[in-house]
């Protein structure tokens, strides 16, 4: 069943085109990071016990209860108060829908209770989490209609779930949106060891590496302290922790079970993949022709961008582009 739900004076929105005061992938994806576009937003939290020992935290955004919920899973290192969260549940907020953020293992500011933390590929705590907080939406008795929305590693993990469920997943949800997706993680996480993009690099492994050495403190001689604290690069951390911790041989074995790119032909839920030409985490080369997608998954790469930036408008600028291109896919299910 098809469910349309009309936005006050709301159309589909032009391509994204980037404001001429902010030229370049690296200014469009920094940027928003220093300014405070973003008013605050009022979650419920709720923690939720797995099975397995380990929690997770989820926070909800109220809303009509005849109003959609749009499910959220962030990036790498992200969480709710996220420059793109607080923009997309923002905007949420204005129009009366239902949100929810959901954090993967560790990413709340609490850390987790089990060795394991959260990976790129992790399509298994994807599935708990959406089966999950359907019940809940179910069991509170309000819209069914769930949406979802995975930003940069969560789109990959969004999207290689997609791929795996086939036409399972429309069960749970009736459309997606994945953004500044490492379709290919191994070409991703090549370009992020080389130039520039070595400050990418840094900003993550500072968080990584701090979250692993406190991890190896809550279970000794789970991982080499010292080479961890060492490393410099997302290979090397992928190959000390990530890998070993969540049962990967190594990096590479890692990063090519991982990808996404390869499941996007298996997807049969309405989706819309957004990522910029100029984003400095993925080369454009990469990016899938349509002969590579399921006709379920629509393209859309906007020359400008940059990695989850989008903003638009006269300086400082505004984040509600993304927002809305969002919001406007899912109203026309």
């Amino acid at each position: 069943m098809t469910t349309r739900f009309s936005l006050p004076g709301s159309r589909l929105l032009q391509s994204y085109h980037a404001p001429g005061w902010l030229p370049g992938g690296n200014a469009q994806t920094i940027f928003p990071y220093f300014v405070n576009l973003n008013p605050a937003i009022r979650y419920q939290r709720e923690r939720w016990e797995m099975d397995d020992g380990d929690f997770i935290d989820i926070d909800w955004l109220e809303g009509e209860p005849d109003k959609p919920l749009v499910i959220l899973f962030h990036g790498l290192e992200g969480n709710s108060q996220s420059h793109y969260a607080l923009s997309i549940m923002r905007f949420l907020q204005t129009l009366r829908w239902r949100g929810v953020v959901i954090h993967f293992r560790g990413c709340s500011g609490s850390p987790n209770r089990l060795p394991r933390a959260y990976h790129a590929g992790d399509s298994q705590d994807i599935d708990r989490m959406l089966r999950y907080v359907t019940q809940q939406n179910d069991s509170r008795k309000q819209n069914t209609v769930c949406y979802v929305v995975g930003i940069s590693l969560g789109g990959n993990a969004l999207l290689k779930w997609l791929g795996e469920q086939g036409t399972q997943a429309a069960r749970l949800i009736a459309g997606t949106v994945a953004v500044s997706v490492p379709l290919d993680l191994a070409v991703a996480g090549k370009v992020l060891d080389f130039g520039f993009n070595r400050v990418y690099t840094h900003h993550f492994l500072i968080t990584l590496k701090r979250k692993a050495l406190k991890k190896n403190k809550q279970f000794p001689g789970l991982l080499d302290a010292k080479a961890v604290a060492a490393c410099n690069s997302l290979y090397e951390f992928d190959n000390l922790v990530t890998a070993p911790l969540h049962g990967f041989r190594d990096t590479d074995d890692y990063w090519r079970q991982s990808s996404s790119k390869p499941w996007l032909g298996s997807v049969r839920v309405p989706t819309l993949l957004i990522n910029a030409r100029n984003d400095p985490f993925l080369p454009e080369s990469v990016l899938p022709q349509r002969s590579e997608v399921s006709p379920f998954v629509s393209l859309e790469f906007p020359q400008q961008g940059g990695h989850v930036g989008f903003m638009y408008g006269a300086f400082p600028g505004k984040l509600d582009w993304l927002p809305q291109r969002i919001v406007n896919f899912f109203s026309l299910l």
